[in-house]
């Protein structure tokens, strides 16, 4: 098999975002002189600090489809918090349609474990280390869908800290206890 080429589904443009092509598919009108073809891509783009955006666009012709599917993911971006910038804060399911997608935190050097349509949005996040898995359907569209929705789910800590009344500080020393008391036994 041969090394997977990380340029040929990437781009970096001088905006600093990043394109991550997920999904070509050409479709045929036909008509009275035969078949017109045409195209649809779906693109994630991101920023790698956790700005992140999924676009959908229709064109004659790959390229076109291609600008107009990234300047859709430009115009709608989230953002998802990374505890160390590298993972997750907390376990998530998130679902669209008949895709439903399970992420989980992963230790230091853990790497992306996942499929074609997440890992291009979990790299494009600047995500470095995630489990994922995908329960549901394989199409890429809901697949990338019931990613985002998952990782719309994701609450920073001081969020949760905020919407319990407590301090943060307090938040993280109950974790701490947590994990403290997992590893002991």
């Amino acid at each position: 098999m041969a090394p997977r080429n990380e340029r040929n589904d990437r781009e970096e443009r001088d905006d600093g975002f990043v394109d991550k092509l997920v999904h070509i598919n050409r479709v045929a009108k036909v008509v009275k002189g035969g078949r017109r073809f045409g195209f649809a891509a779906l693109v994630v783009v991101g920023d790698l600090k956790g700005r992140v955006g999924f676009g959908h666009g229709k064109a004659r012709e790959v390229p076109e489809a291609i600008r107009k599917a990234t300047e859709a993911a430009k115009r709608d971006m989230i953002f998802v918090p990374l505890r160390d910038a590298r993972t997750l804060h907390h376990d998530v399911q998130g679902r669209h349609g008949a895709g439903k997608v399970l992420l989980r935190t992963a230790e230091a050097g853990t790497g992306i474990i996942a499929g074609g349509p997440m890992r291009a949005v979990f790299e494009a996040v600047g995500m470095h280390d995630v489990v994922a898995k995908s329960l549901g359907s394989s199409n890429p569209y809901n697949m990338v869908r019931a990613t985002f929705d998952a990782l719309k789910g994701q609450m920073h800590p001081k969020d949760v800290a905020a919407r319990r009344g407590i301090k943060y500080s307090t938040l993280q020393a109950r974790r701490r206890d947590l994990v403290g008391s997992d590893s002991e036994g």
